[in-house]
């Protein structure tokens, strides 16, 4: 089979095209013929190898999976044993290993049934960041009816889910974005957005029940001062400080300082499953949310595809398609 493959970390120039024999499904796995990959900053992260800490989970030297990706739509090829919930035909989306590929391993537990309401290609844009905008706003930011929340990056992959999952859930959302997204945001149904090319978020007196920091390039300081007297901050993102750790250790030391403070600041990291993905499925079938497609890639410009999302030229997301 066709699949792209990297040896060493670095950039998209990694990546390259080749023949692989295909991956056969180990226990709970089922092996789906990829129609459509969507890719996201943790596939960014896994091409890269930064910041260096997470080579401690994907190989030091090298990557553990020479075939990256992670979110997928297809069609099950075969099923493993103990893989329950599937057969043959079924059209699934979800969570894989090596997507960017003709056919790749999924686990049964982080895939569903793709809708009829959405083609390959939508539902492949869901899996990794709407999972991320659901699982950040009704776990950690328990958002609520009413309330006020901050999207700060939202016209990107998970901001702009976030944004209409916000919204679904009876929110008030402000989304901040750059001029040439702003028409995005607003169609993703923001009721206010701040240009941060022209204004910051601390610019006016508007207070906030929860902050998504999904850009993860302010202070935390400056987004405490838009929170109301409870408020939450959830980070999400955060592609700034050194190579060792990035941002991951400006989350981790808010997250510590969150007891001691009237605040709360709350890390956070998805874990896909089959229920979240389900009720994606669901509220795209009620027309709550709509998959936002930046541009497709063939599998064989998948560099070309990895070094448009680097550059932030993304609206949404970008898919990979072989």
């Amino acid at each position: 089979m066709k699949a792209i493959v990297q040896d060493r970390y670095g950039s998209a120039d990694v990546l390259q095209l080749r023949e692989v024999p295909p991956p056969a499904p180990r226990r709970g796995e089922v092996l789906v013929r990829v129609e459509a990959a969507g890719l996201d900053r943790g596939t960014w992260h896994l091409m890269t190898g930064l910041p260096r800490i997470i080579r401690l989970g994907t190989g030091l030297r090298r990557p553990r999976n020479p075939v990256p990706g992670m979110a997928l739509a297809g069609v099950v090829a075969e099923v493993g044993q103990g893989a329950a919930g599937f057969a043959v035909g079924d059209r699934v989306f979800g969570v894989g290993t090596g997507t960017f590929a003709e056919v790749a391993r999924a686990r049964a537990d982080r895939l569903a049934h793709r809708p009829a309401c959405l083609s390959a290609v939508e539902a492949a844009a869901l899996p990794v960041s709407a999972t991320t905008a659901l699982q950040a706003l009704r776990d950690v930011g328990r958002v609520q009816a009413g309330q006020s929340v901050l999207v700060v990056g939202a016209s990107g992959g998970v901001g702009a889910y976030a944004v209409q999952l916000a919204k679904a859930s009876g929110a008030e959302v402000t989304a901040v974005c750059s001029t040439t997204k702003i028409d995005l945001v607003r169609a993703a149904g923001a009721d206010h957005v701040l240009d941060h090319t022209r204004e910051d978020v601390d610019a006016h007196r508007r207070r906030y029940d929860l902050v998504l920091d999904i850009a993860g390039n302010r202070p935390v300081a400056q987004l405490r001062r838009v929170l109301t007297p409870t408020g939450t901050v959830v980070f999400i993102g955060g592609e700034h400080g050194g190579p060792w750790t990035g941002g991951i250790q400006r989350q981790v030391l808010a997250s510590a300082r969150s007891p001691f403070v009237r605040h709360r600041l709350a890390m956070f990291v998805s874990r896909e499953s089959t229920a979240d993905l389900q009720a994606l499925a669901g509220l795209a079938g009620l027309g709550a949310l709509r998959p936002v497609v930046d541009r497709t890639f063939p599998l064989a410009e998948a560099a070309k595809a990895m070094g448009h999302l680097e550059a932030g030229h993304a609206r949404g997301k970008v898919v990979v398609v072989p």
